[in-house]
């Protein structure tokens, strides 16, 4: 699956392309507070546009461990000055990173692209508003809840059970009217599993190729980086993009980062080494 349709734009993911985090958010993990305002977010969705950014994903609410909830209209009074400023000005497509169906509905409506869903589509109304307003999603695996999906996760075989919710949520998104062309599959880094889960999954991405969807990792500053190599979020970097290799090597489609420049070079390494006959 090399291209993604939506609202008749076209994404081509016949390489891997870069999605630019930005959260719009006082508290998440990385870089929370740091975009809050709108003229700082507008600024930075500039500079990733710039640095090779292909989808900007914005989000209104934190999902790390111990996050707190934050109402309709907070979120929406975040993310929907960003959506419509990224969307006038830039020929980049838009993500909303939600949960939340009248959050999906009005970000769609302001020039979004495609819904990115950390609980893949389960919450009261996502599922239908999804379909209706027919724009690709990104369902992603999580064990748990966001307040508690690190305490003790637990897997047979973490593959196989991610597979396993994978092919049930399809089939629930197909029968609700979403084509199965339209979906993205994220299988969750850092989503309820541990450090072992985390590595185990970077070590056997290829298996997901199985479905023939694209696959979107999202690795960035992530702290099985931390856990591993003592480094605070802010080291992290080379981390990430050792991470991102893997994972584009692996197949995967679309990579979720808060370094845009790094990533974008990155990328453009590996796919010289894969057609270095046109370099001649």
């Amino acid at each position: 699956m090399s291209i993604l349709t939506s609202r008749h734009t076209s994404l081509d993911l016949s390489s891997p392309v870069v999605m630019g985090i930005l959260n719009v958010t006082p508290d998440s993990f990385s870089d929370g507070g740091e975009y809050s305002s709108i003229q700082a977010a507008c600024r930075q969705a500039d500079l990733m546009v710039a640095q090779g950014a292909k989808i900007i994903d914005i989000g209104g609410e934190s999902t790390r461990p111990g996050a707190k909830d934050v109402s309709i209209e907070d979120e929406l009074k975040r993310v929907l000055p960003l959506i419509e400023y990224v969307s006038r000005n830039h020929d980049v497509w838009v993500s909303i990173d939600t949960s939340k169906a009248v959050v999906m509905q009005a970000a769609v409506e302001a020039g979004a692209q495609l819904i990115n869903d950390v609980r893949a589509l389960q919450e009261p109304g996502a599922l239908s508003t999804a379909a209706k307003l027919d724009v690709p999603v990104c369902l992603m695996h999580m064990q748990g809840q966001p307040r508690t999906m690190q305490d003790a996760p637990q897997y047979d075989d973490i593959i196989s059970d991610i597979s396993q919710f994978f092919c049930e949520r399809i089939e629930v998104c197909i029968d609700a009217g979403i084509k199965r062309e339209q979906i993205v599959l994220d299988p969750g880094f850092g989503f309820g599993k541990s450090l072992a889960h985390n590595y185990e999954l970077l070590n056997r991405m290829a298996e997901f190729s199985s479905f023939d969807l694209p696959v979107l990792a999202g690795l960035s500053r992530k702290s099985m980086f931390g856990q591993l190599l003592g480094r605070e979020v802010s080291q992290r970097l080379s981390a990430t993009l050792a991470g991102n290799m893997l994972a584009i090597q692996a197949g995967a489609k679309i990579v979720r980062v808060h370094d845009v420049q790094e990533t974008s070079d990155m990328i453009a390494v590996i796919e010289a080494a894969k057609n270095f006959k046109t370099l001649a």
